[in-house]
This record gives C-alpha cells, sequence and structure tokens, in this order.
C-alpha cells in the first residue's frame, strides 16, 4: 500500500501539471459535448481527434482522449433528462425514468442526482483500478506467448458473446480485422504481404484512417440529416438541488450502480452499454415500489447512470495491466499510446511509471472537473443541439479528412478513411457492428507475433495451448462460450443478448 501511495503521489505531480490539466479539461469538455451531441458518440469523437494529439506526449494524449471517453458518459445524461434523447449508447435508460422526472418539475434533481453519481461511481472506479491494475500486471508478468494467445483469443469470443448482434457477424467482424492486420511487411521475414505494389501500405493500414472512418466518417453518413431538439425542459439553477428523500432514494443505487458498474467494465464488450441496462433491471427488482419506474424512479436515473460510468472506468484495468482492449474504445486508447511509443500491457507500470500514474492520478481530478462542467453549463450545452446539421456534419468531414492527412502527410491514409467511411456505413445499413474491426486490426500485431512465438517454442505443434495451465484455462473458458452460444442458436431460444437489442430499440 506505501509503494502505491508513493506512485500515485507521482502520478499527481504529473497530473497537476498545468499543461496536462490544460488538456484533461479540455478532453472532459470535448467528452461531454460528444456525449450530448446525438449520434457523435465516444468512439467517433476520440476517432476524430486522435490525429490532433500526435504533437503531444503520450501522458498528455491518453489523459485528453480518457477524458472523452468518460467525459461523454457524462453528458449523455443531459440530452436523455431534458429532451429525451439519448446523447450517447449507454444513457438509453437514462431517458425513460429522467425525463419523466423532467416533466414532473424535477429536471434540475435529475440532472443533480445523475451528475452526483457519476462522479461517485467514477471515483470509486479510479480508486479501484489503483489497487487492482498494478498486481494484476505482476501477476501478468508470468504470461508467455502461449498465455497470450489464449488471452487474446478468449477477448474476441468474449465479446463476441457480449454483443447485442449475433456472435457469427461479430467474430466475422473481428477476423476481417485481424486480416486487416496482417497488410504491410512480415516482421519475421521482412515480406511485403497484401501491398498491392503501394509502398504507403508497408508499414501497414493505420489506426488511424480506418477509425476515423469508421466510426467518424460512417457515423456521420448513416445518421439523418436533421434538426433533432425537441420540446426542452430549461431547469434553473436554484433547482438542482434534489431534496432530502431524493437524496435518501439516491444512495443505495448509486452503490450498486458503482460496484456493479466497475465488474462489468472489466469483462470484453460493450460494457457501459450493457451495465446501465443491467443497473436499471437490478433497481427495478429490488425496488419496493417497481411500478414506479417508467413513471420518474430516482433509482432509474441514480443507478444506470452511476454504473456506465463506473463501467468505463473498469474497462482500463484489462487495458493497463494487460494491453488487452475490452472493447473499441479502449482498442483505439491502445493504440494512441502504440502511435506515441508506449506499449500497455504488464511492463507499463515500471517501464513508463509517469505515463501510468499520471493517466491514473489524472482521473481523479477529470472527475471533479466533469462535476463542475455538468451542473452550471447545462443550458450552454442544450443549445448545441440547436447548431443545425447541415453545418455541424459538413465541418466535422473537414477535420476528419485534415486530420488523417496530418498524421503521415499520405493521400493513402485519406482515401482508407473514405473508403472505410463507406464501408462502416454499409455495414451499419446491413447490422453489423463495426467496433470489433477496430478491435482485430489492433490487435492482430500482438496476436500474430504470440502465435507464431508459441508455434516456433513447440516445433510446430498446436497441443503447446493445452499444456500449459492458464493457457489451457483461458482455451476452456473460450470453448464454453462458443458452446453456450451455439446451444443458444440451435434451440432457437432467445438469449439476454437478443432481449437487450429489443430493448435498446424499444427505448
Amino acid at each position: 500500500m506505501g509503494v502505491t501511495l508513493d506512485s500515485l503521489w507521482l502520478g499527481f505531480t504529473v497530473a497537476l501539471q498545468p499543461t496536462v490539466l490544460w488538456y484533461a479539461f479540455l478532453g472532459c469538455v470535448v467528452g461531454t459535448l460528444v456525449g450530448v451531441l446525438p449520434g457523435i458518440g465516444p468512439l467517433a469523437g476520440i476517432s476524430i481527434l486522435l490525429p490532433l494529439t500526435f504533437g503531444l506526449d503520450a501522458t498528455k494524449a491518453i489523459v485528453m482522449l480518457a477524458g472523452i471517453y468518460y467525459g461523454s458518459q457524462y453528458g449523455g445524461s443531459t440530452t436523455s433528462i431534458l429532451l429525451r434523447i439519448p446523447g450517447e449508447a449507454a444513457s438509453v435508460m437514462t431517458c425513460i425514468d429522467g425525463n419523466a422526472m423532467a416533466r414532473k418539475g424535477r429536471a434540475g434533481a435529475a440532472l443533480c442526482i445523475a451528475a452526483v453519481g457519476s462522479f461517485i461511481a467514477g471515483t470509486f472506479g479510479v480508486i479501484v483500478l489503483t489497487l487492482v491494475a498494478p498486481p494484476l500486471a505482476s501477476f501478468a508478468l508470468r504470461f508467455g506467448p502461449p498465455e497470450y494467445t489464449a488471452l487474446l483469443v478468449l477477448g474476441l469470443v468474449f465479446l463476441a458473446y457480449m454483443s447485442t448482434t449475433s456472435l457469427v457477424r461479430t467474430l466475422l467482424m473481428a477476423s476481417f480485422g485481424l486480416l486487416l492486420g496482417t497488410i504491410g511487411i512480415d516482421v519475421m521475414t521482412g515480406h511485403f504481404r497484401y501491398s498491392f505494389d503501394i509502398p504507403e501500405l508497408g508499414d501497414g493500414i493505420g489506426i488511424v484512417p480506418v477509425a476515423v472512418g469508421l466510426f467518424g466518417l460512417g457515423e456521420i453518413l448513416s445518421t439523418p440529416s436533421r434538426q433533432v431538439t425537441g420540446d426542452v425542459v430549461r431547469p434553473k439553477l436554484h433547482e438542482l438541488w434534489p431534496s432530502r428523500q431524493e437524496w435518501r432514494q439516491a444512495a443505495a443505487p448509486i452503490a450498486r450502480g458503482s460496484v456493479l458498474g466497475f465488474l462489468v467494465g472489466i469483462i470484453p464488450g460493450s460494457a457501459h452499454i450493457i451495465s446501465s441496462f443491467l443497473s436499471y433491471a437490478v433497481e427495478k427488482k429490488v425496488s419496493r415500489h417497481p411500478e414506479e419506474f417508467g413513471q420518474g424512479a430516482v433509482a432509474g436515473v441514480a443507478g444506470p447512470e452511476s454504473a456506465n460510468n463506473a463501467a468505463s472506468t473498469g474497462a482500463f484495468v484489462p487495458m493497463l495491466a494487460l494491453g488487452i482492449p475490452t472493447g473499441p474504445v479502449t482498442a483505439v486508447l491502445i493504440a494512441a499510446l502504440l502511435i506515441h511509443g508506449v506499449p500497455p500491457g504488464p511492463t507499463l507500470v515500471n517501464d513508463h511509471p509517469k505515463v501510468f500514474w499520471g493517466f491514473v492520478a489524472s482521473m481523479y481530478v477529470g472527475n471533479l472537473m466533469l462535476l463542475a462542467l455538468n451542473l452550471p453549463l447545462v443550458g450552454l450545452f442544450v443549445n448545441l443541439l440547436r447548431i443545425p446539421y447541415a453545418y455541424l456534419y459538413p465541418l466535422i468531414i473537414m477535420f476528419c479528412v485534415i486530420g488523417v492527412y496530418e498524421v503521415n502527410h499520405s493521400i493513402v491514409d485519406v482515401w482508407i478513411m473514405l473508403i472505410m467511411g463507406v464501408v462502416g456505413y454499409g455495414l451499419k445499413k446491413f447490422g453489423f457492428d463495426p467496433a470489433p474491426l477496430v478491435l482485430g486490426l489492433v490487435i492482430a500485431p500482438l496476436f500474430e507475433m504470440s502465435l507464431r512465438q508459441s508455434l516456433i517454442m513447440s516445433d510446430g505443434a498446436w497441443l503447446i495451448f493445452l499444456q500449459r495451465p492458464i493457457a489451457l484455462t483461458l482455451v476452456c473458458v473460450s470453448a464454453a462460450l462458443l458452446v453456450a452460444s451455439a446451444v443458444s442458436m440451435l434451440t432457437a431460444r432467445r438469449d439476454w443478448r437478443e432481449k437487450l437489442a429489443e430493448e435498446t430499440k424499444e427505448s
């Protein structure tokens, strides 16, 4: 514990530097805006702004991008409560009771409970991250190539199983991402692969143009170009403080949502979305008055908002300690670290302590910033919805093109972004989730290297994955998940993922 506190103090000396504070603040503001504006989301926001971090060091870059991620969880609640429009997918459940509270004249109380619940859950998640990540990283140092291969396979299978789309479609997208990751020079033989005599593809397809194309351009193309503002409930500043009874009703859901959200966040998948649905279901189950849900129940706001913020923090545990992305957002953040020459994983704590602990400490500061931002400036953020999309989206597209070109000054990257934008649009229209594609692209180099190293160790024998206890355990878990999904498909039984997808559409 003493070593952890000393390291955390080192982190605060980094996080409280004026320049780092500025980028943390910038990330929180942009994250809030991304959460407020429907159709963009944290993944698109991070992807679009990723090229802008190339002139920064690794600490400032990851602090700003992470601020966008957990800041969007705060911002999404604003439009959910005031307009019944989820600015971010994780805020879908907040629409139900948050807007009902607003219609009853308790919009300010709903916003305050959402902001305070998010702050408590986010801070709780960072505390657990501080305590859990370093020991987990030390344990992961025992992993060899077979263990890492099995862990990456488990991550992909778990992501597919937790996805609200079909497992086959999700694995197909992840496999396509792995295939794209093989383009470029083979690190072991030095041969060009699938480059089609294009020299710029020698280093492979970059994460930046693919992410910006799929989630920036693709989201814009698939979002209807219309103004989404409706009847806005305008809370007054003196109405923001909830009553004593509302605080009592919110206390237990905030606590339960914080714990549940963090645990779900560690699991691969769209954790911040799944955790909000699970939290809402739990609160409705344990409530003495379940009939109030849908009519303005305080627990229906406090629980899901706490859960999605705790989940967004929990997702950083495997990312920082193991170098394993739990979803597309953490995959892009891992790509950002790699671009800046900082490989995430078990060696991050020891090799780059200022980056690791500076990032952790910045999250304590970032949660305070978001609490201060989201209450007084509610009216300003809502007014941003009045910007016509006919003006807003062309500006975003312009920033996408300029940002991608500035990374390598390569017109090939711009063409890749444009192609991926069309691909992303097509995938959305045909019901495919493009997020696993980016995940597969990010882990492809590590997966290929660890797989080939494993086979070299065993002289080509695949049994090596069954002869090492940790690898065998991970392979068995992956097989169990595939069998469980196959049984569900063969028996034509509706499982929890299909129900969740239906509830999302209904909400």
